[in-house]
């Protein structure tokens, strides 16, 4: 394990926020681009910023099934969201060219010595989740807190889409919410954060602060340690 960084965390910032259906959301990532520059330079921070393959993810994966008459089988799934998550952050990369580390993190057998004060990450190989490497990050770079910035506000004590009573959880334990969500993680999963990186998790006592990335006033709230609106699991 790495030695422990300052005031450093890592965000897992949804793909689905950067290129949702229609393209690249320049807006967004302008406001994003000022948001993290704004931590770094008035408050210090560090972020190691992994970079989801989201929605560009998936537009692969549905081609792939369309030309074929088939679905794909889970290799060639992770692949495709491998190399998604890995164009979106040379894109991040490319915006934080003055303050982040030169090389995009992808190999998590090395450990490196970034002293930029921002590092961006995308995935490794078939088997690693997006949720998972993140976990991975925080692990290797003994930071106890990661951000998933997604697309919504909360997580629900159940599946919202499926359970019109389900109701937002503030707070949970990693014992509770693995009940919830169960041990095995598949490609293209949709759980808020999935099985194998939230056992990982409760192992090296990390929390995670999910909360909609659509507000990042709210997020800077989360940072500050104020009250904000998502869930947080420890």
């Amino acid at each position: 394990m790495g030695k422990e960084m300052g005031d450093a965390h890592v965000i897992k910032l949804g793909g689905s926020l950067i290129v949702p259906d229609d393209g690249i959301d320049i807006e967004y990532i302008k406001k994003f681009n000022t948001f993290i520059r704004r931590q770094v330079l008035e408050k210090n921070r560090r972020f190691f910023i992994f970079i989801g393959g989201g929605r560009l993810a998936r537009h692969y994966r549905d081609a792939g099934a369309e030309v074929t008459g088939h679905e794909l089988a889970n290799e060639d799934l992770d692949w495709l969201g491998v190399h998604a998550t890995r164009l979106n952050a040379h894109l991040f990369r490319t915006i934080f060219r003055d303050l982040a580390h030169p090389v995009i993190l992808k190999d998590y057998g090395i450990i490196h010595k970034p002293d930029k004060p921002v590092v961006i990450a995308a995935g490794w190989k078939p088997g690693w989740s997006t949720d998972y490497v993140a976990v991975v990050l925080a692990q290797d770079y003994a930071i106890k807190t990661i951000m998933k910035m997604s697309n919504t506000d909360y997580i629900y004590n159940r599946d919202p889409r499926v359970y019109p009573d389900a109701t937002p959880v503030e707070r949970i334990s990693w014992h509770d919410y693995r009940a919830i969500v169960g041990d095995e993680w598949k490609p293209g999963s949709s759980a808020p954060f999935d099985p194998v990186a939230s056992k990982l998790a409760a192992e090296i006592d990390a929390r995670v602060l999910y909360l909609n990335g659509n507000d990042l006033e709210n997020a800077e709230k989360a940072l500050d340690g104020e009250h904000f609106i998502g869930t947080t699991i420890l």
